[in-house]
């Protein structure tokens, strides 16, 4: 399986970008997918996630900013991430957890994007 992410780039403070992710490849459904972020010099953190119920979840520094969503018939994941500040410069990660058409339930890491902010 692999998870296409696309979308970043170079933004002023308050602009705003979308990410997309699509997953490809053999598998029977996807269950959680989300966006992980990761700064220079800082650990990767969760931004959001969604449920295959479209259940959402966001780390508080992006709440009120971001909105994360996913078209389920085309396997893919996006990311409308408005008001940016320079803060949220980073590599975002799309991530997805999987199973299989026998069962078995396994993850899967995008490639990362690059998102720029400049003030």
């Amino acid at each position: 399986v692999q998870l296409q992410a696309c979308g970043g780039g170079l933004v002023q403070a308050g602009g705003c970008l979308r990410l997309s992710c699509s997953a490809s490849g053999r598998f029977f459904s996807i269950n959680t997918m989300g966006w992980y972020r990761q700064a220079p010099g800082k650990q990767r953190e969760l931004v959001a996630d969604i449920t295959s119920g479209r259940s959402t979840n966001y780390a508080d520094s992006v709440q009120g900013r971001f909105t994360i969503s996913r078209d389920n018939a085309k396997n893919t994941l996006y990311l409308q991430m408005n008001t940016l500040k320079p803060e949220d410069t980073a590599v975002y990660y799309c991530h997805g957890e999987f199973r299989s058409v026998v069962g078995r339930v396994f993850e899967s890491w995008g490639q990362g994007t690059l998102v720029t902010v400049s003030s």
